[in-house]
């Protein structure tokens, strides 16, 4: 467990490093992107995700988490060299598909969890994973904004390396989990999108996915809008957002390592991601409104920590949903289904942004801003509302196979 937590720690970094840098990234010369095709970079990353991820669950299921791992590790590392390299647009799109081919280690990540936990501490072992993410958010973006200092290229090369260091380290100490002979060669494989349409007529794993997805799509509209949003409305550059994103991680630790393992055995899962979902709303809501003459600094990290203990609460809780309510032979496909619909929304989530977000000039402006994290709002009143029919379902769900 301990090594596995510190393996994703560690690849979080890297990931981490990229989100607040890419848009800044993009925007120089001889790039010269708009906000609608740095919507793109951060989409195509995750469309690769999307298709590739079930895949890599899979075959770890049949040859072990450990080689997926591996092998994930090292395309990360080559993806973050194209685009450290790259003097086209076209190579930096280049360097974000290499990285989302071989990235979606995620679910790989997430069923050696499920491979080391029993059911009763699964949620526990979730919600350490997602505290890996906030420790993660804390150290890459706050190295992001400091390394952009001495050259913006210079983050995604520390990036590569750290990927190697995890890819070498991970060979000598990672050990396997899945036993030989527990996967079944003749289980029928079906395409992604059938998955996903699959996935929906079960009717608690379906309604759970579909909570998870909507949360994702809109965190990802978030995410992407969240740089060029502070740049236009308080004049941040990359070092300063990359400390706002740190201090995002900071408080993800504490919502995930500590107030989700209190409150989940007090009020379940089920609850948990309701209350988490309309967190998210609100503040999603409030934060087009403040600016440096209507709540300053103070009012964003308020909102901040409101959206990111909402987000905290909710996507712990729904991925140890997932992995409960699916057999013990089948967590790589299960949580690999839940990937792909988390790859998919953040896939649409950047697209919807980059849409909402660009004005007639290709800039951001203070409407489009508000339109675009009000759409954000709208989706997560929308997962609330599915999240409260989610308790009914997962209920019956739990009594009939008790």
């Amino acid at each position: 467990m301990v090594i596995i937590l510190i393996t994703v720690f560690i690849d979080l970094i890297g990931f981490g490093m990229v989100i607040p840098i890419l848009p800044f990234y993009a925007e120089t010369p001889p790039y010269n992107a708009t906000p609608f095709e740095i919507g793109l970079l951060f989409s195509i990353y995750s469309w690769m995700q999307f298709f590739f991820s079930p895949i890599l669950g899979r075959l770890s299921d049949r040859y072990g988490r450990r080689p997926i791992l591996l092998i994930s590790l090292a395309g990360s590392a080559v993806g973050y060299c194209v685009m450290g390299l790259a003097e086209t647009l076209a190579l930096v799109f280049l360097g974000r598909i290499i990285g989302g081919i071989t990235g979606g280690n995620i679910s790989t990540a997430q069923a050696y969890i499920a491979d080391v936990t029993t059911r009763e501490n699964r949620a526990r072992g979730m919600g350490l994973f997602g505290a890996m993410f906030g420790l993660g958010f804390i150290l890459g973006p706050a190295l992001a904004g400091i390394l952009s200092k001495y050259g913006v290229h210079v983050p995604f090369y520390f990036a590569a390396g750290l990927s190697v260091a995890n890819t070498i380290a991970l060979y000598f100490i990672l050990p396997e989990t899945v036993k030989p002979g527990s996967y079944d060669i003749h289980a029928p494989r079906k395409n992604r999108i059938v998955e996903l349409v699959e996935s929906l007529r079960e009717k608690a794993f379906g309604t759970v996915n579909l909570v998870y997805f909507l949360l994702v799509t809109a965190f990802s509209i978030m995410t992407y809008a969240f740089v060029l949003f502070t740049a236009h409305r308080f004049g941040y550059n990359a070092e300063q957002n990359g400390y706002l994103f740190a201090f995002v991680g900071f408080i993800a630790i504490i919502g995930q390592g500590v107030l989700f393992h209190q409150l989940v055995h007090r009020i379940g899962e089920t609850r948990l991601t309701v209350i988490g979902c309309l967190l998210m709303a609100a503040s999603l809501a409030a934060l087009p409104l403040i600016g440096p003459e209507w709540g300053g600094l103070t009012a964003l990290l308020v909102i901040c920590t409101v959206m990111s203990i909402g987000n905290a609460f909710a996507s712990p809780s729904l991925t140890s949903l997932g992995s409960k309510i699916s057999a013990e032979d089948r967590q790589g496909v299960s949580l690999g289904v839940m990937q792909s619909a988390a790859s998919l929304a953040r896939a649409i989530g950047p697209m919807i942004g980059g849409v909402l977000l660009n004005n007639a000039s290709n800039k951001v402006d203070d409407v489009t801003a508000i339109r675009t994290f009000g759409a954000a709002s709208l989706l997560m009143l929308i997962a609330m509302g599915a999240a409260i029919y989610a308790v009914k379902v997962i209920r019956e769900h739990q009594a009939v196979t008790a």
